[in-house]
Parts: C-alpha cells; structure tokens; sequence
C-alpha cells in the first residue's frame, strides 16, 4: 500500500478535482438521458482519474528531463522569486527517473484500457476522445512538440478536462451529446484553462528564466498578460448568459452568476500582484476552502496559494452549482 500511496500522493492529487469535478458534472447531466448507465459512467470517471495522474507524472518526467527539476531553488537561492521544487520525490533519491517515466506508462495504459471497455459499448466517439486525450496528455510538455513550452499549454488543459472531458464522460455515461453539455463544457473548460494561467502568471518570472514559454511568458507584458486574463475569467458568464438567451440552457443556470464576485475578486488579486507583490491578503469566507492555511504561510507561498485556491473554488463551485441545476432540471 505505501507504493500505491506514494505514487498517487506524487501524483499531484491536489490538481484532481481540476478533470474529476467536471466528469462528474458530465454524469449528472447524462444522468436525465435515455440510455445511461450507471456502471459505464463510474467506468468514465475513473479513466479520467486514472488519466489525470497520468499525465501529471508524465509532466514531471519530462520537466525534470528539460530541468532537472531542481531549478526553482536554484532561481529562490539566486534572489527569484519561485514556488517551491518540483520532482523532489526524484531529487531526493525516492524514486528514479526509469521508476516515474514506468509508472507515468503503466497508469496511461490503464486509462487507455478502460476507454476500450467503454468503446466496447459506445462506439468509435470513446475510441477518438481517448486517443486525442491520449496524444496532448504526452505531448503537453513531452517532445517533439513541448506545447507547454510554446505558450499552448494553458489551452491544452482547457481543451483536455472541460469540453473533451466533458464529451467523453456524457457520451460514455448515456451514448449522446446535448447542446446543454455544449454550452457548459465550453465555460468549465474556460475555468480549468484559468487554474493554469493564473499559475504562469504568478510564475512568469521563473519560468522566463529557465525558458519555458508558457502563455504568460509569451504574453510579456502584464497589462496584457491581465487582458487575457479578464477574458479567461468572465467570457464563462457571457456564454452561459447567451446559451440561456439561446434557449439551450435553461433560466435557472442564471444561478451561476452567484461565482460572479469570486471571479472578480480573483482578477482584482491579479492586479495587484503585479503592482505590488508583497501585499498580503487573508483567506475570506467568500473564497472557498483553503486548507492547512498556517502550514502554507509557515512555508512562504501563500503569496502563490491564495489565489491559486481561488481560481480553483471558482471552478469547483461552479460545478457545484451546475451539478444541482442538472438535477432541478
């Protein structure tokens, strides 16, 4: 069991409830449909489970091939600014490079299986969003393409875990697609994409360093950097509000508009990052759950962490939400 555990605990579990939320969304609005099923739909989230550490893991093979992983301390002991280590399970001699690139293989396969049990039933849309999941799973910051490293990776991950995730889960789970999961995999996708970007903002300057060119560092300027941001977080709305003036979604996802102050509040904190980084702000109500607060200020990284937990509460209470709407119909 202390593989497994420790496996999964360096697996970024943390960053789970970014695929496993909206799979989960995707299933309560399967649930209504003719033709869904229970076992198939437990069979999807789990793929996504499965294929998110994945891809994690690969993440980590392949950013300590680029760096060595080692290189945030470096940039912290040379007077940057940086987050914390990545890989240290790899940097402290835990495991070895072979071990994590093995296990990063062994969990694709897994997620590849259950997509073929669910092809068995499904037909060939499974067996396409498995393999273009498959393909920028590998290719999010594996060679030859590196789209991490090229200003993509952001919008990778929105693509991966909102509408292909969202997709693959809903036509797994009932065998058909709804303009309904349309106009919402496209706003979660949006929020998952905004989980990411905030981190590369608060990183750009890291990251600049070591040459990887995440949209932030390919953006540059943080007027601008804070342009996209402004679109990232408040074009979800918008959509939902033009799905509902569509008549694809019903009034009552108007509730939505509820996450409205925590997306403003999360882009008013962005602000002032680049304008003055030092200042301190302490967890509120209104932002969700940030736990073992203490332990991450005693650490040094709250600077990073609380909006980090914001962006991720915006899309775990828009979920939320979305989940309870798809039951009240």
């Amino acid at each position: 069991m202390s593989f497994y555990h420790f496996w999964f605990k360096n697996s970024r579990p943390h960053s789970l409830p970014q695929s496993v939320l909206p799979a989960l969304l995707a299933v309560c609005l399967a649930a209504r449909q003719t033709g869904f099923s229970l076992p198939l739909a437990f069979l999807a989230v789990m793929g996504v489970i499965v294929g998110h550490m994945s891809a994690n893991l690969f993440d980590d093979y392949f950013d300590y091939k680029a760096h060595h992983a080692n290189y945030r301390n470096v940039l912290n002991r040379e007077g940057f600014r940086a987050r914390i280590g990545k890989c240290v399970y790899i940097t402290s001699g835990q495991a070895t490079v072979k071990q994590l690139l093995g296990v990063s293989l062994v969990l694709m396969m897994v997620a590849i299986m259950i997509g073929s049990v669910i092809f068995y039933f499904r037909g060939t849309v499974i067996l396409t969003v498995t393999a273009i999941a498959a393909a920028l799973i590998i290719f999010y910051s594996g060679p030859p393409l590196r789209l991490s490293y090229h200003g993509l990776g952001e919008l990778v991950i929105g693509i991966i875990f909102g509408p292909l995730n969202m997709i693959g889960t809903h036509y797994a789970a009932c065998g058909a697609i709804d303009p309904t999961l349309i106009f919402i995999s496209i706003p979660v996708g949006l929020l998952v994409m905004n989980i990411i970007y905030v981190h590369s903002m608060l990183d750009v300057v890291t990251d600049r360093k070591t040459g990887k060119h995440t949209l932030a560092v390919f953006l540059r300027r943080p007027p601008l950097m804070l342009t996209v941001l402004f679109f990232i977080l408040f074009l979800p709305f918008l959509i939902i509000g033009y799905g509902i003036w569509r008549g694809d979604l019903p009034v009552s996802y108007a509730a939505l508009m509820l996450v409205l102050p925590m997306a403003a509040g999360l882009f008013y904190m962005m602000t002032v990052f680049y304008k003055n980084p030092d200042h301190k702000f302490e967890p509120k109500l209104w932002m969700g759950s940030m736990r073992r607060w203490q332990q991450v200020e005693s650490i040094g990284i709250g600077w990073f962490m609380i909006r980090w937990f914001l962006a991720r509460n915006l899309l775990v209470s828009a979920c939320l939400i979305c989940m309870i709407l798809s039951f009240i119909g």
